[in-house]
């Protein structure tokens, strides 16, 4: 059974696990150990996700299956971008999936949660950025409808930049 509960609070170091193990599941290659080491110390801590929670733009879901906790995902409202000249646009900041949980399509289940969520809100697409050499993530946005519109290069130290696509999904 899969379940979908907004992150409160006392989710806080739930959701700093989840994501240090996803980011290093999904991008750990995209840099040395060191690059990937300082970047997850520094962007994925209880004190990040503590300020996240407590700003009401951010939108922070967990994905649970069974009973365990398998992933999560954050969105925010009315975020448009420099290449997205609209107002009501989503920006899918986060969807992670611990690599555990992969052959259960809970990417598909959270993806679908949030696209529905952004258009109660009135959105009229969604946005995200993507790292080009994540095959399967590419994939996945682009099997859900997402268009590639540009790039954009992610920073994960000042010395390391991951090049990343920019995607969006007109509803």
């Amino acid at each position: 059974m899969t379940t979908i509960i907004k992150a409160k609070l006392e989710n806080v170091e739930l959701l700093t696990s989840i994501g240090k193990i996803s980011f290093r599941e999904s991008h750990g290659s995209s840099a040395s150990k060191e690059t990937i080491d300082n970047y997850v110390s520094r962007k994925y801590t209880d004190d990040i996700f503590q300020g996240e929670l407590n700003d009401d733009t951010n939108i922070i879901y967990i994905i649970y299956h069974d009973n365990e906790p398998a992933g999560y995902s954050k969105i925010i409202l009315n975020k448009p971008d420099l290449t997205i000249p609209h107002e009501n646009v989503t920006k899918l900041e986060r969807l992670y999936l611990l690599k555990e949980f992969y052959s259960l399509k809970l990417g598909w289940e959270l993806l679908n949660f949030n696209i529905e969520l952004s258009k109660k809100n009135n959105q009229i697409g969604m946005w995200l950025f993507v790292w080009k050499e994540n095959h399967r993530a590419v994939k996945f946005y682009e099997k859900a409808g997402f268009k590639i519109i540009g790039s954009h290069d992610f920073e994960l130290t000042e010395n390391h930049s991951n090049p990343n696509y920019q995607m969006l999904l007109k509803f």
